[in-house]
């Protein structure tokens, strides 16, 4: 299965980025590489990208593209990005120092579609969300043995779901007769408890299973540790550019922009995917793009 993806606000990163011929780049979420290629494409044959990403899937498929391109002037390494420093400095050396980085915090569409692991809410899969073998968090565990009131505050919290409770309540009245260990196991609970009154445009499990592979890859957490790791990453002057696609991510990204006075914010308010782009890739929607220059 190729790891297809559409990188969002492709034109918008690459203009926020100044890539340059000869400059050091960083995609710290390389996901199907489509910025890394286009990066790489622009910093010519005397320019570096160092591509991260903790699925060996995107590794394996990156792989693949930058061969059948015949692109020399990429280097590819599996981990998680809250290891960013340390998975640069081990490739680059410890004095590396990057013209720009680059962060998508969204899912991949083949992830999505895979249907080895849990992401969609569709058909019958394992229940699992994690991105890679680094994750120490299990899904299943979450599902089945998270108190009441822990769930609820994570679907509320990550998934921002109103009847964060009603489908906690579901759930932990659902494993004490059968351990839940497939999607469809979860997304027939969800439907049983929300009354048809209540089911708005998107489906009542979209948000419990964002929320789940939030927590499963604590996502936030991890978010919180890259950034300050990236800006020190960035030779004066290098930019930082971030796609976020959940409140919370966006606000932690804000946030440590605003507060930290080693870096001046060039987007005052974050960017979003034109009309164009949201209708020929829905999934871009709740994309927001904010940069910064570090001083």
């Amino acid at each position: 299965m190729e790891y297809q993806h559409v990188p969002v606000m492709l034109i918008e990163v690459l203009e926020l980025l100044k890539v340059k011929s000869g400059g050091q780049y960083l995609d710290g979420t390389l996901g199907g590489a489509g910025y890394t290629i286009a990066i790489a494409k622009k910093a010519g044959t005397s320019g570096q990208v160092l591509g991260i990403d903790l699925d060996e899937n995107a590794i394996q498929n990156a792989s693949l593209k930058i061969k059948d391109q015949k692109l020399e002037n990429i280097t590819l390494a599996q981990g998680n990005f809250k290891n960013l420093e340390t998975i640069a400095t081990a490739v680059f050396g410890a004095e590396v120092k990057f013209d720009g980085i680059v962060l998508d915090l969204g899912l991949s569409s083949f992830q999505l579609d895979d249907t080895n692991r849990g992401f969609s809410f569709r058909g019958e899969r394992p229940l699992d969300m994690s991105f890679g073998p680094e994750i120490d968090n299990d899904t299943v565990n979450i599902v089945n043995k998270y108190p009441l009131l822990e769930l609820t505050r994570i679907f509320r919290e990550y998934g921002e779901e109103k009847l964060a409770y009603q489908i906690a309540q579901a759930i932990v009245e659902a494993r004490k007769l059968k351990k839940i260990e497939t999607t469809s196991d979860l997304v027939a609970i969800i439907e049983a408890r929300i009354p048809f009154r209540f089911r708005r445009r998107i489906h009542p499990a979209t948000r419990v299973f964002q929320a789940l592979r939030m927590e499963t890859n604590e996502e936030l957490k991890n978010l919180s540790e890259v950034l300050p790791q990236a800006l020190a990453l960035l030779k004066k002057n290098g930019r930082l550019v971030v796609v976020s696609f959940h409140s919370g991510e966006d606000r932690i990204v804000k946030r440590f922009l605003k507060a930290n006075p080693d870096v001046t914010v060039i987007t005052k308010r974050p960017l979003v995917p034109t009309t164009q782009e949201t209708e020929a890739n829905p999934r871009a929607r709740s994309a927001k793009l904010r940069a910064a220059v570090k001083n």
